[in-house]
């Protein structure tokens, strides 16, 4: 972001700084060798287009009064845009279908979703909505977060630059702050595996793997139990 402004700086004075501030500051760590990992982690099928695949998951948090809130993130993983971040005290089915239902008639439909295999996302409302749209659901290994590594790193991001660092008086003061948080993110933010691009920036140059949206509107009323 300091060479974005017109700053000629050494990365480790930056570094140093970062440490002296007591700033989260990225460590060196040894690679590992992923064992009988899944055919669907992330590094097994990766996204090679704009909107081949997304990745979705629930990230928790609280009000000041002790309020649970629950965050629904779904993150196109080859250009890390954040395309939703909906937060509310319950997420049912209908609400995860709705949700994706206004992302598919403005972006279009992509090939595949990945998750982990908590219970919402292996619904069977969704599950079989998905599977009419000829939407792959790519499940990872239970027990293997890091097969679902996008999704896992913008919830570091996202937990460290925003749940702890902002407090929530209600539901209603969460919303706004979300928006402000995701706008910046996607708009702001250098990544520096996209060249240190922001999300949005790298999007612009990329072209879309997307089929033509199907009918959206087909099981929009299904009632089903609160997913919390």
């Amino acid at each position: 972001m300091l060479k974005r402004e017109g700053w000629q700086v050494n990365a480790k004075r930056v570094h140093r700084l970062c440490r002296k501030e007591g700033l989260k500051v990225r460590g060196k760590c040894r690679k590992r060798r992923a064992l009988g990992a899944s055919t669907n982690a992330c590094h097994r099928r990766r996204a090679e287009s704009k909107d081949q695949v997304w990745c979705w998951d629930f990230v928790f948090g609280r009000t000041t009064s002790g309020t649970t809130l629950k965050w629904l993130s779904i993150v196109d993983e080859y250009t890390r845009e954040c395309l939703s971040l909906k937060v509310d005290r319950h997420i049912t089915s209908e609400d995860v279908i709705d949700t994706l239902a206004e992302l598919f008639a403005m972006r279009g439909v992509p090939e595949a979703i990945r998750s982990d295999n908590g219970p919402e996302f292996v619904a069977h409302a969704i599950q079989g909505w998905l599977s009419r749209l000829n939407i792959q659901t790519l499940y990872v290994a239970p027990g293997s977060p890091w097969e679902n590594g996008y999704a896992e790193s913008f919830h570091s991001r996202f937990v460290d630059e925003f749940l702890n660092q902002e407090e929530f008086d209600s539901l209603r003061s969460a919303r706004p702050l979300t928006h402000l948080w995701r706008d910046d993110y996607n708009h702001q933010r250098p990544h520096s595996s996209l060249g240190y691009r922001t999300p949005v920036e790298y999007a612009a140059g990329c072209s879309a793997s997307v089929r033509p949206t199907a009918s959206l509107q087909q099981n929009t009323h299904i009632p089903q139990p609160v997913l919390s």
